[in-house]
């Protein structure tokens, strides 16, 4: 895979996929205004926030660190994302998924095997 370097990390210990689409008219300001009142979280917690626009062929990540505010866009040229269907507003990712779906992946598709744990081979 070809190094990104202007992408979330992948050990951000919280990150948040806003399901809903925005208006993208919005920039951080507005964004950080939206975590703390809609969403009900501190947009100053270091969490990164993940949006999408209505056509789904935009995405603004936000992010504040230490003195100001991270605002992330990518537009792409052809397609769209796949952004998970919205059961609940905010779903939690990790930094491996973020980046599967700034590359085109449908992360509700992508899950590893199951977890197994056994105490004996016999």
């Amino acid at each position: 895979m070809k190094p990104r370097y202007l992408r979330p990390s992948l050990d951000l210990p919280e990150i948040y996929l806003h399901r809903d689409p925005i208006d993208f008219r919005k920039q951080a300001h507005s964004l950080a205004v939206l975590v703390e009142q809609q969403l009900g979280h501190s947009p100053f917690s270091g969490a990164l926030y993940a949006f999408t626009n209505r056509q789904r062929n935009k995405i603004k990540c936000l992010m504040w660190e230490d003195n100001g505010f991270v605002l992330y866009y990518k537009a792409l040229a052809e397609e769209k994302f796949r952004w998970p269907k919205a059961d609940e507003t905010l779903l939690p990712l990790t930094g491996e998924q973020i980046n599967w779906l700034l590359d085109g992946y449908d992360i509700t598709q992508m899950r590893g095997h199951k977890k197994l744990h056994f105490e004996s081979i016999i």
